[in-house]
């Protein structure tokens, strides 16, 4: 009974300095009700803040995403920001169309001013890489984006950048979560009422200014595109985008082209899950485009799809990738290509056939960005970084016109992006690759998973012998510490296996690549069956180690 009467207490507490009407009545339902299994679960703690910076569901409580949460959030990195010798420094703040955005974005405006930093808010909702263009464009101590990506509906999240224009990376995030821990109560806040700058279109237009670069002039402009914004930001940009250089208007999907939070067609918003892109393929039916390209809601990540039989087929990140890789190798791109452990081994192949530098990094745009001497980057989750000169994050702005710029020159030569494909594959082996993903409701079935595989390490899977089992926790002498196991099999085909727990959604990601040699044109075929046969082999085996 005591346990709950102090859960009643401190649920009135932080009802008492809720300033959101609309959680302040869903917390005061709660109470009302004497629902203490609900209101146990919104405070068993504090959302968490690390290098994603905060993501999670929209609801009253700290352990769900509202304003007081985000305020208190606001008034740490001001705090370590101001430690750190930025006193009076600007931090510009963006946010996506999701429910609560705009006002998670005026309440850190609000917080930076009253902290004595400045403050300036992009104009209206507008993609993640607008954002992180800004922050050094405007020389900015700092950048805030209120997004959840591609999560469900119901999220909203607060993505961090330091003036460097990437994300924050540990100690960072250990640094700033201890600031957001020292804040007292929220009557504790400074929040103005303004104060802070609105901007106007100047940043929008000198984001797309820079998107010159990433173009070679003359270049053909003549793929015909089909486009999805799948509910979120991207449309406008990609619009001027596509018209500033030339290229064909993309032919829209109505039903999903204006922001809408509710994302009314989709289980999920996101390119890579089973549905999200049925629409689009029912336009390219309809209209006959060379590709389909979407972005996910706040435009940073790019999908592709291709004509394939009688309808059409996604390509995976990896294919993606390594498309971009060559494409900018055939323009005489120099300096380093990067890429996640999680992305394909194809990419490290392409860089040493064509003497440029390749790294492999901790899964993330914040690791990607920080690779000395970058010159592009890319992990499978479909995620781009073209232009590390203007945006030191992923852009799906920026890729889809590289993408549409290689597919106008292969058309140029009566090729596409899968003969592209096929050369590539020739040339390097066919790398398959796929993913084992699964969403969970409870989060100890993936401590539980990853427990089992370390307690138990698997010694063959497909058939294949285990050559080498890496626990990432323990860093290897190329990177830190991560929460992630690393098995490399050999036999018949080589094959790479890692698994590790999703960093922004409640899932267990386990990625595969396994690597089909082929002799010529008339093996690909059966390399590509072959292929997926071994990675379905490779999930069966690899869900019965992990108990899942």
């Amino acid at each position: 009974m005591q346990e709950q009467d102090d859960l009643i207490t401190r649920a009135q507490a932080w009802l008492a300095e809720d300033p959101d009407p609309e959680t302040a009545g869903e917390l005061a339902r709660l109470i009302e009700a004497g629902d203490t299994a609900e209101l146990a679960d919104r405070f068993r703690g504090t959302l968490q803040f690390g290098t994603a910076g905060l993501r999670g569901e929209i609801g009253a409580g700290p352990m769900r995403m509202n304003r007081s949460v985000v305020i208190r959030a606001a008034a740490g990195l001001a705090a370590y920001l101001k430690a750190r010798g930025h006193a009076g420094g600007l931090v510009v703040v963006g946010y996506d169309a999701r429910y609560k955005s705009a006002d998670f974005a005026r309440d850190t405006a609000a917080v930076m001013t009253g902290a004595g930093l400045r403050a300036a808010i992009l104009p209206r909702p507008l993609p993640t890489p607008v954002l992180a263009y800004a922050i050094r464009h405007l020389g900015a101590v700092a950048g805030v984006e209120v997004t959840a990506s591609h999560n469900p509906p119901r999220d909203n999240g607060y993505k961090v950048y330091l003036g460097d224009g990437s994300q924050i990376v540990s100690p960072a995030d250990v640094e700033i979560a201890a600031e957001i821990a020292r804040v007292d109560t929220l009557a504790s806040v400074p929040r103005p009422e303004s104060g802070w700058e609105e901007l106007g279109d100047e940043v929008l237009e000198a984001y797309l200014a820079r998107t010159d670069a990433v173009l070679t002039p003359g270049s053909p402009r003549s793929v015909r595109t089909v486009y999805t914004a799948l509910h979120g930001v991207g449309k406008d940009v990609v619009m001027a985008a596509f018209a500033r250089h030339g290229f064909p208007e993309p032919v829209l999907v109505a039903e999903q082209a204006e922001p809408d939070p509710a994302f009314p067609t989709v289980a999920f918003p996101n390119p890579e899950e089973p549905g999200a892109m049925d629409l689009s393929f029912a336009k390219a039916a309809e209209t006959g485009p060379d590709i389909v390209i979407a972005n996910d809601p706040d435009a940073d990540r790019c999908a592709v799809a291709v004509p394939a039989g009688d309808g059409w087929r996604m390509l995976r990140g990896d294919e993606v990738g390594a498309l971009l890789a060559a494409h900018l190798v055939g323009k005489g791109a120099q300096g380093v290509f990067a890429e996640s452990i999680v992305s394909s081994s194809l990419l490290g192949r392409i860089a040493q056939a064509a003497g440029v530098g390749h790294e492999e990094t901790l899964t993330g745009f914040k690791w990607i960005a920080r690779v000395e001497g970058l010159r592009y980057g890319y992990e499978e989750a479909l995620g781009y970084c073209v232009d590390p000169e203007g945006v030191r994050d992923k852009d799906g702005v920026t890729a889809a016109l590289l993408v549409a710029e290689l597919a106008s020159e292969l058309k140029e030569q009566g090729r596409t992006l899968t003969d592209l494909l096929d050369d590539l594959a020739l040339a390097h082996g066919l790398h398959a690759t796929d993913q084992l993903s699964v969403r969970v409701s409870d989060l100890s079935v993936i401590a539980s998973a990853m427990a089992q595989l370390r307690a138990q390490p698997p010694v063959a899977l497909a058939g294949l012998r285990v050559a080498s089992a890496e626990d990432l926790a323990e860093g290897t002498q190329s990177l830190p510490p991560t929460d992630g196991l690393r098995y490399h099999l050999d036999g018949a085909h080589a094959a790479r296996v890692i698994v590790r727990p999703s960093g922004t959604e409640p899932k267990l990601k386990c990625y595969l690549e396994v690597v089909v040699p082929v002799a010529g044109a008339a093996d690909l075929a059966a390399a590509r069956i072959r292929g997926q046969e071994v990675l379905d082999a490779i999930k069966k085996d690899l869900a019965a180690a992990a108990g899942i």
